[in-house]
């Protein structure tokens, strides 16, 4: 299993990105909470991407956030200056044992442990 960043899914409604949207539905996949509610909680988004990702939110697992998960995040704020979204999705790749895939792993890329994967780089 891996764990989509908020990113991947942006990128996924565009039309240009196909192979994004059959990478979500063919492989097993969740995301965190968060990236469910930055995603869809964007104020400029238009209905056709809201109904792309709605069903593109309705294949996949999403993950709440769990105790051990805001501890982990915590931790990450601890250690450097890092968003709270960026926090908690990483936490949850780490205490779920799961590759994040994203296209930002530059903000990651200090994370000790954190598997990461940018799908963009080998498109």
């Amino acid at each position: 299993m891996i764990l989509v960043d908020s990113n991947i899914l942006i990128y996924a409604a565009g039309p240009e990105y196909e192979f994004l949207r059959r990478l979500i539905c063919s492989e097993d996949v969740a995301v965190s909470i968060l990236s469910r509610i930055e995603v869809l909680g964007y104020h400029r988004l238009l209905p056709p991407e809201r109904d792309l990702l709605e069903q593109l939110f309705a294949a996949i697992t999403v993950l709440p956030v769990s105790d051990d998960i805001a501890e982990r995040a915590v931790a990450l704020r601890q250690q450097r200056r890092i968003s709270l979204g960026d926090s908690v999705i990483a936490a949850t790749a780490l205490v779920e044992g799961l590759t994040l895939v994203t296209h930002n792993t530059g903000d990651f890329d200090w994370i000790e442990g954190l598997e990461l994967e940018d799908p963009l780089a080998r498109s």
